[in-house]
């Protein structure tokens, strides 16, 4: 890792409180995994000042127990080490990633890697993954990802050996990215300004300081 990427660190998800509460002051891979229209705008900022509702599963639970597996099958084959930390874009520290693995190519280019575990085969890396994937690479400032899969039945690994797919830069995704991660920031802020809901009643969570920060404050 450079010394310019080891400065953008955040926080680090093996301190789950402290990387769960950075995460919550920006907009993550997550966040923008969902964000396809005006609703599911709305949609992210219920879940970013509210929660949203989800605290895992079995599949979940199976995914963090497979990662380290197949992050050291990643780092075997392509050389791209394990990480964990939340990294913060260089023009905007709100924009936050936290890549499963990172290395530098021969020429000194920021490569990536994602991990996923599914239970249904996968014809293509689904859309919702590749947005994490490209907004990562917007975060890091990387010209590629290495997308490695593991199928599994009933938790049960399909194959010996992950499958995988490289994904490369694609500035015109970004660019619809950031737009939209422009609007969800707006939409926290217009939600608590005057710290008040949609419904018009008060709010009274620490949300409201929060946003107000996020939309404020480089």
């Amino acid at each position: 890792m450079t010394p310019e990427l080891a400065a953008r660190i955040v926080a680090d998800s093996r301190d789950r409180v402290a990387w769960v509460r950075a995460r919550s002051r920006g907009i993550t891979a997550t966040d923008v995994a969902t964000l396809t229209s005006t609703r599911a705008i709305s949609r992210a900022a219920d879940a970013k000042l509210h929660g949203s509702g989800f605290s895992g599963n079995a599949f979940t639970d199976h995914g963090r127990r497979r990662e380290p597996e197949i992050a050291g099958w990643v780092a075997a084959t392509h050389g791209i080490q394990p990480s964990t930390a939340l990294f913060h874009a260089v023009v905007e520290k709100r924009h936050l990633a936290t890549p499963d693995g990172i290395a530098l190519d021969v020429n000194g280019h920021v490569i990536l890697a994602e991990i996923k575990t599914t239970n249904k085969a996968w014809r293509s890396i689904p859309r919702s993954y590749l947005r994490q994937v490209w907004w990562q690479q917007h975060v890091l400032g990387a010209e590629r990802t290495l997308v490695a899969w593991e199928q599994h039945t009933e938790f049960v690994p399909v194959d010996d050996e992950p499958r995988c797919a490289w994904v490369d830069r694609d500035e015109a995704e970004i660019a619809k990215l950031v737009g939209l991660a422009t609007a969800l920031i707006d939409e926290l802020y217009l939600r608590t300004q005057h710290g008040r809901r949609n419904d018009g009643m008060p709010r009274v969570d620490a949300s409201r300081d929060m946003y107000r920060s996020l939309a404020l404050t480089d």
